[in-house]
């Protein structure tokens, strides 16, 4: 089972949507947080050290990352999608970019 975890800043748009869009595929289980200590969401320790992938939407999210919970990252794959935050929830060119990005790592 690969454990996916797909970051944002506030777990309300970006990262919901990938968590729906994988949710439910055979050999996979998702989860979703914000890297803002305000998000729906807010990222724990836990979820970086469940996590086997990691994908943030953009490289000001790695660096953040990178500097909040280092410690707690060890064999994890860290995948910067490039994905800027212009999409509202479920919107379809989102989710056509997510699987463009996403499953080539897969």
């Amino acid at each position: 089972m690969k454990h996916l975890l797909f970051i944002c800043s506030q777990n309300k748009l970006r990262s919901p949507t990938a968590e729906t869009v994988f949710a439910g595929m055979p050999g996979i289980e998702v989860d979703s947080a914000g890297l803002n200590n305000d998000a729906v969401v807010p990222l724990s320790p836990e979820q970086v050290e469940w996590a086997d992938i990691i994908f943030v939407m953009e490289k000001e999210h790695r660096n953040k990352l990178n500097r909040k919970f280092k410690r707690y990252l060890n064999r994890q794959r860290v995948v910067v999608l490039g994905i800027p935050d212009d999409y509202a929830y479920m919107d379809p060119a989102l989710i056509q970019s997510l699987k463009t990005k996403v499953t080539p790592h897969l």
